[in-house]
């Protein structure tokens, strides 16, 4: 069975280093907005830009 309905988005987690972490905490906190938004503001520029070769790939060139 899945996970019930809270009307809220899913929690996800992801390893940050400490200090980048801190840094953006308060960047945010002096913007008056919260790290979520942040993050989510940044995944959303991520996804609407074309997607790049990866030149590092052995065997691609």
């Amino acid at each position: 069975m899945g996970r019930p309905a809270t009307g809220k988005t899913p929690l996800r987690n992801v390893r940050i280093p400490d200090k980048l972490w801190a840094d953006a905490k308060a960047k945010a906190a002096a913007e008056d907005r919260t790290i979520t938004d942040v993050i989510v503001s940044a995944l959303h520029r991520y996804v609407a830009r074309p997607v790049q070769p990866d030149n590092d790939v052995p065997g691609s060139g």
